[in-house]
């Protein structure tokens, strides 16, 4: 029998998890959603280009008499600094949406694991008339369209 996860959440549990994804969506609030065509044009700042926009602010920074008034440095680092404070979060963020996936994935797997287990008895001990349309039922999980016979179609791992 598999058991990849066991878990339950308390109400206060449910209750604490729910006031801290409010409490996200409201720091989250200024963030921008870019759609797909936005990301495709905006320049992207990779290692080297992330060293080199670091490096020029600096020598900029140093030298304010070459700065125009419009160039926007005072909002560059404005937004430096707000991309060093979020970094480190979001891979929080993005480890702790990895774990919730998994163990979404393992209950799911656990739970295919003793439905199919609980089917194969019902085939095989559930041949009683009682069961038959519920067999039936469920054995609708099973077939597949366009036109072949699926009765004796088997269960997959991925459907």
């Amino acid at each position: 029998m598999q058991n990849l996860i066991s878990m339950t959440f308390s109400p206060t549990d449910l209750l604490e998890m729910d006031g801290a994804l409010e409490t996200l969506r409201r720091l989250f609030a200024p963030m921008v959603s870019l759609q797909t065509h936005q990301r495709r044009g905006l320049a992207k700042m990779g290692g080297k280009s992330e060293a080199f926009c670091r490096q020029t602010l600096a020598v900029l920074i140093a030298n304010p008499q070459i700065v125009p008034p419009n160039l926007g440095l005072a909002e560059a680092q404005t937004d430096l600094a707000a991309l060093d404070a979020l970094r480190p979060r979001l891979l929080q963020l993005q480890q702790l949406t990895e774990r919730a996936e998994d163990s979404v994935l393992a209950l799911g797997s656990d739970l295919m694991s003793v439905a199919l287990e609980g089917y194969s008895l019902l085939k095989v001990s559930g041949r009683s008339e009682s069961l038959k349309g519920t067999r039936q039922a469920l054995s609708a999980r099973f077939t597949r369209s366009g036109g072949r016979d699926t009765t004796s179609q088997e269960p997959s791992e991925n459907g």
